[in-house]
């Protein structure tokens, strides 16, 4: 799994993941539970969004055409 993101919210990070799932690239956010029972823990490095490896490029450049 690649990280494709580090957001300041868990809010923010399910998001992401959602715009990529709807994408078709299956997405994780891996500290959802971390961030729920320890935010200001999690929140340091900021809340991870995961893609598989294969599809880190696809993920980078959808996440780069929303941002815009």
């Amino acid at each position: 799994m690649k990280t494709v993101a580090a957001c300041n919210s868990l809010d923010e990070a399910l998001l992401l993941k959602s715009l990529l799932e709807g994408s078709g690239i299956a997405a994780t956010v891996p500290d959802e539970h971390a961030a729920h029972i320890a935010p200001p823990y999690v929140l340091v490095n900021g809340v991870r969004v995961q893609v598989p490896d294969e599809d880190e490029a696809d993920a980078r450049a959808i996440l780069a055409s929303g941002q815009s």
